[in-house]
Order: C-alpha cells, then sequence, then structure tokens
C-alpha cells in the first residue's frame, strides 16, 4: 500500500456528457470533505461505500453539480479506498477540479499508475492488466475477445495450475532429498516424470495457439501485388469503401506501399496496395518495386492482380511464378470489361465494385476461416516468448531426470516455475512491469 493520493481524468480527455475523475489513496474523501458539498444532510465522512450523492462540487474558482461516489479498500479497483467525481465534462470544468485537488496536496496519477498499484495490491495478474490494455486499443472484434480473456484471468487461471503441479514436484523432490531413507528415489522420479511431461503438454499446447491468435488481434497482413495498371489501387480503394490510394490509368503511379485497414467478421485486415512489378528505368519507381518484393515475403495472404480485359503477359505469368508456393487469390479485375482470362479465383470490377463483397469473404476464409474465433488464444509476444523458455527449462529437467541426481532436476523444475511466473507477474522483472504500464494512458 503507497502512501499519497493520486487523481486523474479517468474518461476519455475532451468535451462530453460527463467525465469521472478518480481518486485513490489513503484518505481520497478528506478531499471530497474540502470539494464536495453532497445534498441533504448526509456528510462526507458519512458515505456508505457504493453510494451515488448528488451534490456541489468547488473547484475555488467555479462550482459544478454532480455526483461523488466512494469505494472502501479492499472492495475497489485499485485495492485502496477511492472516490470519483462525476461531473460535466467540460475541458475548464476537468482541469480545474483536478487543479483544485493538486492544490489541496492530491498527486497527479501517472501513466498506468491506478492499474499498477491494482497490481501490487493483489487485485489482478500482469497479464490480466496486459488484457485490459488491448481491450481499451482494440480496434476489432478479434482484440477484445482476446483481451478480455487475459483480463478475466483465464491464462493465470492455467498458467498457475502448471506452477502448481511443478511446487508439488519440488516437494516431492525435496523429501525424497532430506528423508532418503522414507522415500523411494524410483517412486518420486516416475512421478515427477509424469508431471514434466503433463507441464510440457500444456506449453506446448498454449504456444500452438499463438500464431493465430496473433492473426486474431495483430490483423491479417493482405499484399496486393501484380505488373502496374491492372487496378491494385482500385481494389483496395473497394475493400477499404472509400479513396485511400491514388488511382491513374498511368502506369508506375503507385511508388510506395499505401496502407489501409478494414475489418472482416471481427478481424482486422491490414491491406498494402503495392508499386506494380516490372523491369523499370524510374530509380523512384525501383525503390517502390523493392518494398513490393518485401510485401510478398511480409503478407499473410496475397491478392495477385490480373487485367481480366487483357489476355495474360510474360510480367503476369512470372508473378503468378513467383508466387505459387504462399498463400495467394488470384483475382482477375475489369470484369467489367470482358473477360479475357479463363484460370482467374475470382471475377472483379473494382470500378463498379462488383464481388468486392466475395473478395472479402474469400480473404477471410483462406486466412482465419478454420479458426474457432471463441476459443483462447495466446496473444502477447512476452508470454509465448516466455513459455519457449519454459519449454527449453523443462526438456533439461527431462533430460536430468534420466541422468542427473534430483537435485540437479530441482534447478530446472525451479526455472520452468520462475519463468511462468513472469507471465502472471508472480516473477516479473521492475522493467519488464514498467514497460506493460507505461502502454497505459493517465488515468487509467
Amino acid at each position: 500500500m503507497v502512501n499519497d493520493n493520486i487523481c486523474a481524468l479517468s474518461t476519455a480527455a475532451g468535451v462530453g456528457g460527463v467525465a469521472i475523475i478518480r481518486i485513490s489513496g489513503p484518505s481520497p474523501l478528506s478531499f471530497a470533505e474540502k470539494m464536495f458539498r453532497p445534498q441533504g444532510k448526509t456528510a462526507v465522512k458519512d458515505f456508505v461505500p457504493y453510494m451515488l450523492y448528488t451534490g456541489e462540487f468547488d473547484a475555488g474558482s467555479f462550482k459544478d453539480y454532480g455526483m461523488c461516489v466512494y469505494f472502501k479498500a479492499p472492495k475497489s479497483y485499485t485495492g485502496e479506498d477511492m472516490a470519483e467525481y462525476h461531473v460535466h465534462g467540460g475541458i475548464a470544468i476537468v482541469n480545474g477540479l483536478i487543479k483544485r485537488l493538486t492544490e489541496l496536496g492530491c498527486r497527479p496519477a501517472a501513466r498506468g499508475e491506478f492499474t499498477r498499484r491494482a497490481f501490487l495490491n493483489g487485485k489482478l495478474s500482469l497479464s490480466s492488466a496486459e488484457g485490459l490494455i488491448d481491450m481499451i486499443n482494440s480496434e476489432s472484434e478479434g482484440e477484445v475477445k482476446a483481451g478480455y480473456y487475459l483480463y478475466r484471468e483465464n491464462l493465470k487461471r492455467k498458467v498457475s495450475a502448471e506452477q502448481d503441479k511443478l511446487k508439488a514436484a519440488l516437494a516431492e523432490i525435496g523429501a525424497n532429498i532430506d528423508y532418503p531413507d522414507e522415500v523411494e528415489e524410483e517412486g518420486v522420479s516416475a512421478r515427477v516424470g509424469e508431471t514434466l511431461a503433463e507441464v510440457g503438454a500444456f506449453i506446448d499446447g498454449l504456444a500452438a495457439t499463438y500464431f493465430a491468435g496473433r492473426k486474431l488481434t495483430s490483423g491479417v497482413v493482405v499484399g496486393l501485388v501484380g505488373r502496374p495498371n491492372t487496378g491494385k489501387s482500385s481494389i483496395l480503394n473497394s475493400l477499404l469503401s472509400y479513396d485511400k490510394a491514388i488511382v491513374s490509368d498511368v502506369a508506375g503511379t503507385t511508388r510506395d506501399v499505401v496502407e489501409g485497414t478494414l475489418v472482416i467478421n471481427g478481424v482486422k485486415f491490414e491491406c498494402k496496395d503495392t508499386a506494380g512489378i516490372r523491369d523499370s528505368s524510374d530509380a523512384v519507381e525501383n525503390i517502390g518495386i523493392a518494398l513490393s518484393r518485401r510485401v510478398l515475403d511480409e503478407a499473410d495472404v496475397l491478392v495477385v492482380v490480373l487485367d481480366g480485359s487483357e489476355d495474360l503477359t510474360k510480367e503476369d505469368e512470372e508473378i503468378l511464378a513467383f508466387t505459387a508456393g504462399k498463400t495467394r487469390i488470384v483475382a482477375a479485375n475489369k470484369s467489367d470489361k470482358g473477360g479475357k482470362i479463363s484460370d482467374a479465383e475470382i471475377f472483379v470490377s473494382a470500378k463498379k465494385g462488383e464481388n468486392i463483397d466475395k473478395l472479402k469473404e474469400m480473404l477471410f476464409n483462406i486466412t482465419v476461416g478454420k479458426i474457432d474465433t471463441n476459443k483462447d488464444f495466446l496473444t502477447e509476444q512476452r508470454h509465448y516468448e516466455a513459455l519457449l523458455r519454459a519449454r527449453a527449462a523443462l526438456k533439461k529437467a527431462q533430460a536430468a531426470l534420466e541422468s542427473a541426481p534430483l537435485d540437479m532436476v530441482s534447478v530446472e523444475v525451479e526455472e520452468c516455475w520462475q519463468i511462468l511466473g513472469e507471465i502472471t507477474g508472480q516473477t516479473a522483472s521492475e522493467a519488464v512491469v514498467d514497460e506493460i504500464f507505461s502502454r497505459f494512458c493517465v488515468g487509467k
């Protein structure tokens, strides 16, 4: 428990109907006693926790009418005593009330300090805090679902259960070391071996969900590729439903990678329109072409755009051959001009919007359509890397179990337990904790 009171605007900055100013610390009601006059006979010191009281706020130079609520520790967001001012959402009102709070001795909160106090007071795990900021920053349903999975402590419960198994194994090893005449080593080794196998299977299964989870949260990268003037930029604009890329009949108009984001069935898709791939004597265009080739390597799925009103060219054939081993959709554009290409997977007209919705459906099905988006997935790189290190320690423990004394096995089992604790925050370093809470805004 810390010894100072902190305050900050908890709702979004700017003009709004209601603004909430949050205060947390050992004595938040002491500020309300000096700033808030409840309507009726109830004094601030007699506030019933978790009940809203209407009344008048005094900022010194002006007053506002609103509501005040008191949250008693430990049943509060931070685990400390808290108070909230619910006032009209004017910028001057909020700034004036916070200014008055600081004049009375309340310190402005740092980024994520309320949630950090909640973590330090055992109200949520580190992985839950990560889920919370993921939800706040989410741009798609997939991100919300993944963040909620972490926020509701689902990952913590699963990881903690495996840690408990390792702790039990360590206790059994310790008993054998301390009482070798009473605890049979062969039986201990067999039971520890079973435990290590169970934990290893859990780690492998959870780690295997990471790449699907990253697609659902970070989004699917779509690369639009093809020779110049096939209509890649027009398709991008049609997919996004607004003009993001410059469209021109002049070949080589796109010189850089143009990006835009859309959401399909709750999943974010980041589309990248690339410079047309061809041999060019234009130095600037060649830089764009080089970037296009990089997109070919980085994209989760490619849309190879052909000019459906023309026969295949040598450049088309080269691009089709180069992308043959990749996840792709071959789309013939300009279907409104009559089709001359028979082997495209979909015929579209970016100009008239024909089959654009079908193209979106194909993009979804070819990338995440077979993933059950209601399942739990590993989504944080930090968690994934910790699992890989934990698995490596576990493999060393399993190898030691075959040839080394049990005390050597316990060293690696302890290491695995410690690494798993980094995920929940139980053993995370101060630097990791600082980095995570730096992602929060002030007021959360």
